[in-house]
Order: structure tokens, then sequence, then C-alpha cells
């Protein structure tokens, strides 16, 4: 945690430290064989199952920035709220876009200049522009949403054989209170700073530039996120079921089923082709395609590779005989009770490794199997599972040490000091608070 507070990449720290785990074991198991046979094949793999959707979601996202698609989307939202709800008009402007398979950190930089610029406009403290762009893009959308097209979403399927809509009336109420308790949260510490005197500040830095610019009719900036979502719901309910897959279970295609393969599919259809489409829609508005698809291309290498080294990281860790310890004491939390163990475990390991996808891979990657076994026992739904293990991984990610949190400070201007406070609550505590409430109810149902 302090390494990745220092600015050291994850991708060094994660193989550099599992090893370094290993020589503290009594029996150290070999290096070489853990680091290539342990560390890197959970890394391969995870990268290998999950990098289309990275790939696509990037392209996806730097498509809707560059054809100011992003920047329409929020306007409208402005215009549609007020200025009296500024707050919520920036949450909900980075919620539809992190719904719609846009990054986090593509969302922030693509809305900070208009909040910024409203702000300054509303005369509101620059501080509470941190918090506002996390409960927007950190939260609901990116954990909570059914459908959303986020990994933190997609991860579990894998598990539990879901998809990317699991359990959806679960995620909306959970994304509601989430979206509810922040926005609450916010508008209070606006009252408060206005009741003080204190309005926009003075002396920042990162101060946003001219909004000028053409935009494009909200409604076909909306069309692409409405394709991820239209596309994904009917290829995984309607199409792929009528498939014809029996050849699945040749050797060359793993021996696998469509089961285990219709969230994936579905998902990568659909942001193929909501690619293709903002790419056709606004060919002229996107001064150079071939650049733009090349930045978003590599855009998604750091995120595969900083999840796939984490992912690397806790399959070592998990491998370690102590790793039982760990183990045990997470299950025996709530003997019987998967929903309970599921959530501490995410939680925990998220927070650890100051990621939400990074935290949701270990867990289940060490643990997935046996939340599945203890859940069918239980006459718990998978669903369900594959709910709150993505809603819990949007808890204490967002420790100060978490990647996206630096960054979205370096992008606001703004420092721990001024912003976190804020940050904590609706992206740390408010979260933590929903889902935890989510796991009491329904632990009276099972």
């Amino acid at each position: 945690m302090w390494l990745a507070y220092r600015g050291v990449s994850v991708i060094i720290l994660a193989p550099v430290l599992a090893l370094l785990a290993c020589l503290f074991q009594a029996d150290s198991p070999p290096l070489l064989a853990t680091y290539t046979q342990v560390f890197m094949q959970a890394m391969g793999g995870f990268a290998i199952k999950f990098f289309p959707i990275f790939l696509l979601g990037a392209v996806f996202g730097k498509l809707m920035q560059d054809s100011g698609c992003a920047r329409a989307i929020a306007l409208s939202f402005r215009d549609w709220l007020g200025a009296r709800h500024a707050i919520l008009a920036i949450v909900l402007a980075c919620g539809l876009l992190e719904y719609g398979g846009v990054s986090a950190f593509v969302v922030a930089f693509s809305v900070y200049p208009l909040a910024a610029a409203l702000f300054r406009e509303l005369d509101i403290p620059k501080r509470l522009l941190g918090g506002t762009l996390a409960l927007g893009a950190f939260t609901f959308a990116m954990t909570c949403l059914p459908g959303t097209a986020q990994i933190h979403n997609l991860i579990p399927m894998s598990y539990f054989g879901t998809t990317a809509f699991a359990a959806p009336i679960l995620g909306l109420v959970g994304g509601a209170a989430m979206v509810t308790g922040g926005v609450t949260w916010l508008n209070f510490r606006l009252r408060k700073a206005r009741a003080a005197g204190e309005g926009y500040g003075e002396g920042h830095t990162q101060e946003p530039g001219s909004l000028a610019g053409e935009t494009p009719h909200v409604l076909l900036a909306l069309l692409p996120i409405a394709l991820v979502i239209g596309v994904n719901y009917a290829m995984v309910e309607y199409w792929i079921p009528g498939w014809d897959t029996d050849y699945l279970a040749g050797e060359q295609y793993g021996e696998t089923s469509i089961e285990a393969l219709r969230g994936f599919w579905g998902m990568i259809t659909a942001l193929l082709a909501a690619n293709i489409a903002v790419a056709a829609i606004h060919f002229r508005s996107i001064e150079t395609l071939n650049k733009t698809l090349g930045a978003g291309a590599m855009g998604a290498l750091l995120p595969t590779f900083n999840t796939a080294s984490e992912v690397g990281y806790g399959a070592t860790i998990a491998s370690l005989a102590a790793f039982a310890v760990v183990r045990d004491a997470v299950l025996n939390l709530s003997p019987g009770n998967p929903l309970i163990s599921e959530m501490a475990a995410v939680n925990v390991l998220a927070g650890i490794t100051g990621s939400a996808s990074g935290g949701l891979g270990i867990a289940l990657g060490a643990l997935g199997e046996t939340y599945l076994q203890m859940a069918q026992a239980a006459g718990i739904d998978p669903e369900i599972m594959h709910r709150i293990a993505s809603m819990s991984s949007g808890g204490f990610d967002s420790l100060p040490h978490n990647g996206a949190i630096i960054t979205l400070l370096t992008i606001c201007g703004l420092t721990h000091r001024q912003a976190y406070g804020d940050i904590a609550v609706v992206s740390v505590l408010i979260p933590f608070l929903v889902t935890a409430s989510c796991v009491v109810t329904l632990s009276m149902v099972y």
C-alpha cells in the first residue's frame, strides 16, 4: 500500500512482493517455479479472458471523448436539472458514461472540464469536486447497475455462471441508495460551506480552459450507450441461447459451454457495435480516427496489466500455506452464510490491493468455487452472489492509495487533504453501508 501510494507501478510491485511473501514461508516454495507457473499463469489467464473487454471499452471511451459525445451528455444533464442541482447533474452524467462502458479514468478526464467550469460559475467549493466525480464514476454505475459494462460487473460471471444483468432489482436498489446517500452528503457539505462564506476558491491548479466547440445532438451522443445496453441484453437473453454451440465441447475450444461464455460474448458484441456506431455517426467530428483508435488501444494496456498483475499476486498468495489461515478466518466470519463472507473477503482484498477489480479477482479466484457451493447449499441464487461480489468491490477499494483516487485528484488539481474526506464518505463509507444493509436483509430471507 505504501509503495503504491508512492507511485511505484503495480506491474513491478505485484511479482516482487508476491515472491517476497514466498520467502517468509517456513517451507519457502521455489521462486522461479512460483513466478512462471503460478503468478504468470494466473496473470496471463486473466489477461486472455478480459483483454477484449478492456480494449473495446478503452477505444469506446476515447471515441466518446474525441467525438464530443461525453461533453454533450454532461451539458445536457446540466441543462435538464438546472444549476440548483449541479452536483446531481455531474454525478448522473458520470454515471451514464460509466454505465455505457467508458472507463473511470476517461470519465474523469471527460467530465472534469465541464464540472470545474460549472462549480466555478455557481461558486461551489472546488474541494467538493473530487467527491462529486468519485460518486459518479467509482460507485453505483461501476458495481450496482445491472448491465453495466464495467469489468467489476463482468468478473463474477465466470464464477457464478451469470450475465451482466444479474440480480437487477438488488442492483437498482443498491445503486439508488448510493446515489441518494452520496448526493445528500455532498449537498450537506455545500450548505455548510456556503454558511461559512466559502466559495469556489482561488489559486487552484488544473483549471479548465474554454468549453467552446461543437457537440453532437444529445440523442446521437446517447445512441452508442443505448446500443451497449440493448445489444448486450438481446445477445445474452435471446440470440445466443438459440445458437447451436455443441462445438464448444471440443478440445480446441476449451471443452466449455455456452453458459460460461454468453456473458462475455454479449458484452464483446455490444461494445463492438457501440464502437462502430460512434465512429460512423461522428466520423467528421473525430479529428483523426486512426489516432483516436490507436490512443484507445494503448489506453487499454495499462489497466489490463495492472489488474492482471494483481490477480497474479493474489494467486501466488493463495497458493501459500499461510493463506489457509486467512481463508478460514474469512469463511468462519459467518459459517453457512456465504454473503457475509464474500462481502468481507472482497472488501478486505480490494482495500489491500487498492483496486476494486484486483481485489474482486483475487477473492473470487481463491474462494469463488467455495462461495458457489455454499450458496447452492443455502439455496441462494448465484445472481445474488454475483451482485454482492460486484458491489463489495466498490467499498474499501477507494482508500487513499487507490490509483484511480490519486489520478482523480491529479486531474482536479486537488490534494488528499482538500478532497479525500468527501471522497471517502461517498465512495467508501456509503457503498460499504449500502452493501452491508443489502447483505443483512438478504441474510434474513435466506
